[in-house]
């Protein structure tokens, strides 16, 4: 039996948050979990001096950001899919634009824009503001592995 959107939004609503806290490296990097949607989804990096790659600069370190975008797909994955279901990267690529500034937040926006049964393919940005200037872009490949722990779908 399919899930109506209501039932999956809110399947997803449960499944974003423990998305990000629930994972050892989100949790540790300070990963917060801000939206999603069907086949959508938001996460941010609040700016940390432990996260901080060139102490001159102050920049975050590229591979924060890598995380960041790759739990970001993830998430659009999972959102893709018809019904939430647990995964895996089989492949990101990220083109680093920019230099993310100084003292300032990464949010990470991914949508899901195709899911077969079994694959769902993400593009994504990464901007610290300004949406319409992106630090890094990212296409994703995922497959589905099986339904999520703890959550009753």
């Amino acid at each position: 039996m399919s899930l109506t959107r209501e039932q999956r939004l809110e399947k997803l609503w449960q499944i974003g948050p423990m998305m990000v806290a629930g994972t050892p490296h989100g949790a540790k990097l300070g990963m917060k979990f801000i939206s999603i949607d069907i086949g959508r989804a938001t996460l941010a990096l609040p700016y940390s001096d432990a996260l901080i790659g060139n102490p001159v600069t102050k920049v975050l370190h590229g591979g924060a950001v890598t995380s960041l975008l790759d739990q970001a797909c993830g998430l659009a994955a999972i959102a893709g899919f018809k019904e939430p279901t647990s995964t895996a990267t089989l492949n990101l690529s990220i083109d680093y634009m920019r230099a993310a500034t100084p003292g300032k937040d990464i949010l990470a926006v991914a949508h899901c824009y195709k899911a077969t049964r079994h694959v769902a393919f993400i593009r994504a940005f990464a901007h610290d503001g300004d949406d319409t200037d992106p630090l890094a872009t990212a296409q994703a490949t995922f497959m589905a592995t099986g339904r999520p722990k703890g959550v009753n779908v």
